[in-house]
């Protein structure tokens, strides 16, 4: 009985570690999306057609509050649909350069 305690009990601690980890990582990972994303976006609008760009920079916008407000997920939602308004998709943006 011992034996299986002290061969599964290691075994469940490294699966339980895994799922925190895992679990942790995109809350870690958001912030920069709040960050990165606006600049790229607008970057892409300023080459869009008119109406495609408005639409997009009213969608960071409101991506940008809910960066605000603590809403990383939601915001990274909205920045994607900007993406796809002009055209493209939020992962295949370049990211900005420092001028």
């Amino acid at each position: 009985m011992n034996a299986r305690f002290f061969i599964a009990a290691p075994i469940a601690f490294a699966v339980s570690l895994a799922f925190i980890g895992a679990a942790a990582s995109p809350a870690m990972a958001a912030p920069a999306t709040c960050t990165i994303a606006p600049a790229q976006i607008r970057a892409a609008a300023a080459t869009a057609n008119p109406d495609a760009a408005r639409k997009a920079l009213l969608m960071v916008a409101t991506a940008e509050k809910m960066c605000e407000q603590g809403g990383t997920f939601d915001a990274g939602k909205k920045f994607a649909a900007a993406a796809k308004v002009l055209g493209t998709d939020l992962a295949s943006l370049p990211a900005p350069t420092a001028q």
